[in-house]
Formats: C-alpha cells, sequence, structure tokens
C-alpha cells in the first residue's frame, strides 16, 4: 500500500503518528499500578470529552461511570442490551437504518423486541415511537448517527419519550461522540457505547461504555454472557483496572487519542467535523449526485460521513478500484444500497487538503466509470467551504 493513501472511510479512520506510536510501548500487565494510572485517565478524559460535547464553549453534565470493553462497540452494544433486560421484558428498537437494525437483532436474544422502523436514510416518526413506548417498555435503542445511511437522528425527543414512562434509554453513539454534539444528562441517556476507531481516531479493538446511575442499577449481571457481566466490569473499574485482560496497547492509544483532542477542544473539533462534511456535500452536491438521507426538519444530515447515490447503472465495484488506483479509500453501500450509494468519511486525522484531494479522487473514478460529472466544480465548492 502507498504510503500516502488516504481512508475516508466511516472507521476505521486515519490516526496521528503518536497515537500509533503508543501501541510501541513495552508491554505491561492490567494488575499493575502502571496499567490502573493509564485506564484511570483514559477514562477521565473520555469523560471530560462527554461534558465538553455540547458544540459551543458551555459544558453539560455526564452523571455516571465509563467502562473500557475488550471488543468493538457491537461488543458494548450488546453488553448494554443484554444486562438491562430479560426474556420476560420488551425493547422498543428504533430502526431506520443497518445499525439500528442490528440492536434490535441483539435484543431478540434477550427479551421481546417491537420494533419502530422508517424507510434507510428517512426520520423517525416521533408519534411512531410515543405509541410504541409504555409503562411496560423497559429500553429503548436508537442509534444517533446512522453510519449506514449518513443521518443523524434527534435524540432529545427520543430522550424525553423515554423519560415520560421511566424507561431505560440506549444511544449508539459510534460514529458521533468526538465529532458531534453528544449531551448525556440533557438528552436523557442511560447509556451511550462508542468506538475509538471512529471520531476518537484510535485504532479499532477496544469500546467505550457509559452508563448512568440509574442504569447501574437496573444492571442484572448474570442475565447476558459471562464475558459481558457489566456488574464485574463496574466492580473492577473502582480500583481503575478491568476483571480479565484487556487490550493494554490500544488503551494506551486511546489515552494519546483523547490528549489530542481535548487539546484540539471539543468545541473547534465540533465544528472542523461539521465544515468538513458541509464541504463534502457541496462537492458532490456540485457534480450532480444525490445525497442519500432525507433528513427533513425532523433530523439531520451527518457530520461525520457523507452518503451519495451512485449515477443511474453505476459499477460500484469498478468505482472502488478507481479510487484505490489513486491511492483513496472510501465506504461502500451496506446491505441492499450496496450498489446504490457510497460513503465519505470525514472522521479521523484528516486536514482540508486530503478532503479536497478525496473529492478530486472520487470524481476523476466517477469519470473513469463513464459519468460525467463536473470534478474541477466539485474541488473548487469544497474548497470554498473548507479553507
Amino acid at each position: 500500500m502507498r504510503e500516502d493513501f488516504l481512508l475516508l472511510n466511516p472507521g476505521p479512520v486515519p490516526i496521528a503518528h503518536e497515537v500509533a506510536q503508543a501501541m510501541d510501548a513495552p508491554m505491561i500487565s492490567r494488575r499493575s499500578t502502571t496499567f490502573g494510572e493509564i485506564y484511570n485517565r483514559t477514562i477521565e478524559k473520555f469523560e471530560a470529552l462527554l461534558r465538553r460535547s455540547t458544540g459551543t464553549s458551555d459544558t453539560s453534565p455526564a452523571t455516571g461511570d465509563t467502562l473500557i470493553l475488550n471488543g468493538t462497540a457491537t461488543m458494548a452494544l450488546e453488553a448494554g442490551i443484554s444486562n438491562l433486560v430479560g426474556p420476560e421484558d420488551e425493547i422498543v428498537a428504533l430502526t431506520n437504518g443497518q445499525f439500528g437494525r442490528r440492536m434490535a437483532d441483539i435484543g431478540e436474544r434477550y427479551a421481546t423486541v417491537t420494533v419502530v422502523e422508517t424507510p434507510w436514510g428517512e426520520p423517525f416518526d416521533l408519534q411512531a415511537v410515543r405509541s410504541a413506548v409504555t409503562d411496560d417498555t423497559a429500553l429503548l435503542t436508537v442509534v444517533h448517527n446512522e453510519t449506514s445511511t449518513g443521518l443523524l437522528n434527534p435524540i432529545a425527543p427520543i430522550g424525553e419519550i423515554a423519560a415520560a414512562h421511566d424507561v431505560q434509554l440506549l444511544v449508539d453513539g459510534v460514529s458521533s461522540i468526538g465529532g458531534a454534539p453528544f449531551l448525556i444528562d440533557e438528552w436523557g441517556v442511560d447509556v451511550a457505547v462508542t468506538d475509538p476507531q471512529k471520531a476518537l481516531a484510535s485504532p479499532p479493538g477496544i469500546s467505550l461504555l457509559f452508563a448512568s446511575p440509574a442504569a447501574q442499577t437496573a444492571m442484572v449481571g448474570t442475565r447476558g454472557p459471562f464475558y459481558h457481566d457489566l456488574e464485574t466490569y463496574l466492580e473492577a473499574a473502582a480500583d481503575d483496572r478491568t476483571p480479565y485482560t484487556c487490550a493494554a496497547p490500544q488503551v494506551r492509544a486511546l489515552d494519546v487519542a483523547l490528549d489530542r483532542i481535548l487539546t484540539e477542544g471539543m468545541e473547534s473539533r465540533i465544528d472542523r467535523h461539521a465544515r468538513y462534511a458541509l464541504a463534502v456535500r457541496a462537492g458532490l452536491t456540485a457534480m450532480g449526485l444525490e445525497l442519500f438521507p432525507s433528513p427533513r426538519e425532523e433530523a439531520d444530515y451527518s457530520p461525520t460521513l457523507t452518503t451519495a447515490a451512485f449515477p443511474d447503472a453505476f459499477d460500484p465495484v469498478a468505482f472502488q478500484t478507481e479510487l484505490a488506483r489513486r491511492g483513496v479509500s472510501v465506504g461502500g453501500g451496506i446491505a441492499h444500497l450496496s450498489s446504490e450509494v457510497f460513503r465519505f468519511g470525514n472522521m479521523g486525522e484528516l486536514s482540508p487538503d486530503e478532503i479536497v484531494r478525496g473529492m478530486y479522487a472520487v470524481g476523476q473514478a466517477l469519470r473513469a466509470g463513464g459519468a460525467d460529472v463536473p470534478v474541477s466544480a466539485a474541488v473548487a465548492e469544497t474548497e470554498a467551504v473548507i479553507r
């Protein structure tokens, strides 16, 4: 692979050299004082990030505790769901994309699931959500930033519905936390999950699960798989450790990545992601491409990735081949969208020049496949927004 290969996928994302370098440090025991110090300060930095994830200079409370889990976010989502419900419980799962559907699929292994579904890329009907959630509902699940479609779902009104019925709210913040506003207490979030390999710009392999006091009280660790017992994780975390062998190199990398994030400042970081995404949308629409999601007034376009439809009868495999020839990668469509859309990510250690380079490569790859797109105009629109 060429040294200047440009990764514009919606995860994993480009990471800083010093973040990668942190993984080369000598191996340590999870029971050592050194690891305990690293674990504790990584948690403290992440919780500082949450409090500062307002998109402004203000802070917002995030009352609860964070766990670092071995395994990517799907493992953490299963841990959260399985610890909060049992066979006699009902989950209401909101689905308007692949990852909302995944939480419903996980939930079906542990409880009864009522799915509130809208077509991929379209906002939820909040009245349908209100009708589905009752005092008998135990858990409400939703994806904040649906990575399969590029739609940012509104959590505040969904949190209000959950609170009205005293229902636990679990939010997939995998591709939003670190790149978009995320207000734990104000939105009424009980469990939030994210993955370092997205907007936190760190390597894959571990995940982060934040749990409110109410969620911790509701957890029954023996309901889920042995390795997913969050009560055991919480007991170990009180002593700045994990209950089982931890992926120490990934924790070290995340520690450094969080330093970089807090140095940049969350207000600036959220603004940067929004500006990059706006520039990408400007460039793609200048090419005449149709953005896939339909946010309307109830939702918004994602600030961390953009999904656009291919021109009619376009070959997505040839498109990726042409991009690879130019040293660039973007995400393909998922499931039934695999031949219809591509996903241009703007998370990670990316400069404005790299976003512009990516736009040029996308245009050239489309032209190589026979699409008559105005590449120069698209690049100019991208540059006008991102500079």
